[in-house]
């Protein structure tokens, strides 16, 4: 069963680090927002902020959880701001959050779906 490659182009990359148990609701955010999908792993960081922050009394824990969603364009902004929010990365200490343009992506595409955004 073999298919043409479908290309998408109108897409970007959300990228989230949060603290380590904050993907959840990263992912359910998002969801809501209208993002089909999400990629968690796991990660271990440092960064300036940590010594600032352990001035302040604040402890940063060094373990992190990478949250990668694909989204289209014209979801992007909301799917963004929804993270943020929910994230609470308004906090310092709490993470960040970043979007890439993806130029060009495929995967598998059923042949029914991609006939109708052919026509």
């Amino acid at each position: 069963m073999s298919q043409d490659m479908v290309v998408l182009t109108d897409a970007v990359l959300i990228t989230c680090i949060v603290q380590r148990g904050m993907a959840d609701t990263v992912v359910k955010a998002a969801q809501r927002a209208g993002a089909q999908g999400a990629t968690v792993f796991y990660a271990r960081g440092t960064g300036v902020r940590q010594r600032h922050l352990g001035v302040l009394g604040i402890t940063v824990n060094a373990e992190k959880e990478v949250v990668y969603i694909v989204a289209a364009t014209d979801q992007a902004d909301r799917i963004f701001e929804k993270i943020f929010t929910a994230a609470k990365l308004d906090t310092p200490g709490m993470g960040m959050i970043y979007t890439t343009p993806i130029d060009k992506m495929a995967t598998y595409v059923p042949h029914e779906i991609a006939q109708r955004f052919a026509e």
